[in-house]
């Protein structure tokens, strides 16, 4: 009926849509990460104004899980809990701090944290796809 609106000019490329995805999300955490890294008592600081408990451990927390599973989604290696933990995060990052701020990320608004949960949330609920190490060792 409406052929038009059927491109199938992605068609042969639907098993590279989770490695794009994978990619730039775990490289966006990967470098959030590696920056928290470089400030981790202002980032524990930060946390403890916010009233985290033991905000020096969740500080380590936080950096090891960006970080760590940052470069999982990138390798696609253990992906599910990877970007399980990391949608979590993300939902801390959320409620915590950026949801009063509004959407843009230049008021330390949520825009970024929404994306990088939705990214993390798709890829526990999709999987790593085909061009990852998962699929090459657990078939």
């Amino acid at each position: 009926m409406m052929k038009w609106l059927n491109c199938k000019c992605f068609d042969k490329a639907s098993d590279w849509a989770p490695l794009v995805l994978r990619l730039s999300a775990g490289l966006v955490f990967v470098a959030h990460g590696w920056q928290k890294y470089g400030a981790m008592v202002a980032f524990g600081d930060f946390l403890d104004s916010l009233g985290v408990p033991l905000p020096g451990l969740f500080a380590g927390v936080v950096v090891a899980v960006e970080i760590i599973g940052g470069a999982a989604l990138i390798l696609g290696l253990f992906t599910h809990w990877a970007a399980k933990l990391l949608a979590l995060d993300m939902l801390a990052a959320f409620f915590l701090f950026h949801w009063s701020n509004g959407v843009f990320v230049q008021n330390n608004g949520y825009e970024l944290v929404l994306l990088l949960f939705t990214a993390s949330f798709a890829v526990t609920v999709l999987g790593a796809g085909k061009w990852s190490l998962d699929k090459m060792f657990w078939k």
